[in-house]
């Protein structure tokens, strides 16, 4: 939950080099690979890796390094893609979703068009609703409608719906505890830490008391993902390291 974004939140963002802190330019587009995942990035300068990714907020999305690469082969695109039925009746199309930039796996899809009136301007699909994914139009399995939430309902709890002020002190409650949850902690332990740390933040009293208090209820009811965001992080900038060596010198 702590990693998902929209994609109509990320595209724009200015893409930052974290190791050398130089510019390569906004997201222009967020791609799929066959498998269904987020996979790539794309603005000016060429390609980045999701994995490559290493934080993403409001303002910027950071690197671990300037590894950019060619187009690559059979990447597919969400924006706007036609939604139909398992019978192939045209329902609508896909105007926007939601992601997690640690996997890529697509947490939810924000549906318009006839689909969605019956529910209001959006409506929210689920993973385990997608039938198949193509270059052309994205399929829904054949009792799906039976599902489908309108935005206020299906989005609610995603770190991504939260305002700006709150992701930003989700954030930085976050990074001050990153080092102190251990992968055995138990839950009320986690949420003593986080709450320690959201008292250090109101006792400096440079933050909105209501906005803090939001942020540290949110870690607190999410204190799993917090747990695999901490774990998750390591193993990703490792990951990233790895992959860049591979691709720069082409060993397997």
């Amino acid at each position: 939950m702590l990693t998902v974004v929209r994609r109509s939140q990320v595209q724009g963002l200015m893409t930052m080099d974290s190791s050398t802190l130089s510019h390569l330019g906004e997201v222009q587009e967020v791609w799929l690979d066959e498998t269904g995942k987020v996979a790539y990035l794309s603005g000016s300068a060429g390609y980045l890796p999701l994995e490559q990714v290493a934080r993403i907020s409001h303002q910027a999305l950071s690197t671990y390094g300037r590894l950019l690469v060619a187009t690559p082969d059979r990447l597919r695109r969400l924006d706007q893609l036609a939604v139909h039925s398992a019978l192939g009746e045209p329902l609508g199309w896909v105007e926007d979703f939601l992601f997690d930039w640690h996997t890529g796996e697509i947490a939810a899809y924000i549906l318009a068009g006839q689909i969605a009136e019956p529910l209001g301007e959006y409506a929210v699909l689920y993973p385990e609703d997608v039938k198949e994914i193509t270059v052309d139009y994205l399929v829904i399995a054949s009792d799906a409608e039976k599902r489908l939430k309108p935005a206020s309902e299906g989005l609610r709890g995603f770190f991504s719906e939260q305002s700006h002020q709150v992701q930003h002190l989700i954030q930085l409650i976050a990074d001050r505890v990153h080092h102190l949850v251990a992968p055995h902690d138990q839950p009320e332990v986690v949420r003593v830490k986080v709450k320690e740390a959201s008292d250090e933040l109101a006792a400096s009293g440079q933050h909105d008391h209501h906005a803090l208090a939001e942020a540290t209820s949110y870690l607190q009811e999410q204190w799993q993902a917090l747990h695999q965001s901490i774990s998750r992080s390591g193993e990703r900038a490792k990951a990233a390291l790895h992959s860049a060596w591979k691709r720069l010198t082409g060993s397997p």
